[in-house]
């Protein structure tokens, strides 16, 4: 099954169909109503931030973006809403898209990226591991939060 990647806005059906999904998985793991940290749809757009779909026969399958900014500032970005739809999963779409997100960070002048996930997420910890993320200090919105990892990557063109 081939990822056919999309740039979309966030605030489209689809995109807004695979986060409500995923906060409703964010909930299921950790309680409440998912990831409550504020987010801005304009916040994805170009050129201070981006947003995909990976679609599989036309299917939604897997969203991920990044927005302009973070700990060390506007060369930062952080990644957000990376998910993968449950029949999907294990097929190398979340790297695909991680890639794509990798590339297109550097190529508006982004030279890190950092993200928060939180300890009851495995697979994405073992994600961001196997593709060059490193712990760093807590950051942000989940900054206090016992439960929050946080990674970052330097990246280049």
């Amino acid at each position: 099954m081939a990822l056919e990647i999309r740039v979309v806005s966030y605030g489209s059906d689809d995109a807004q169909l695979l986060t409500a999904e995923v906060q409703a998985e964010y909930g299921r793991r950790y309680g409440g109503d998912g990831d409550i940290s504020p987010i801005d749809p304009a916040q994805f757009d170009a050129p201070d931030g981006y947003f995909v779909i990976g679609y599989v026969d036309g299917v939604p399958a897997v969203s991920g973006g990044w927005r302009r900014g973070g700990p060390e500032g506007d060369t930062d970005a952080e990644i957000k809403r990376m998910y993968v739809r449950p029949q999907f999963a294990r097929q190398g779409h979340a790297r695909t898209v991680l890639a794509d997100l990798e590339c297109t960070a550097a190529a508006a002048g982004i030279t890190r990226l950092v993200l928060e996930t939180g300890t009851a997420q495995p697979e994405a910890i073992a994600l961001y591991g196997s593709s060059g993320y490193e712990r760093i200090a807590p950051f942000g919105f989940y900054a206090g939060y016992d439960d929050s990892v946080h990674f970052a990557k330097r990246i280049r063109r």
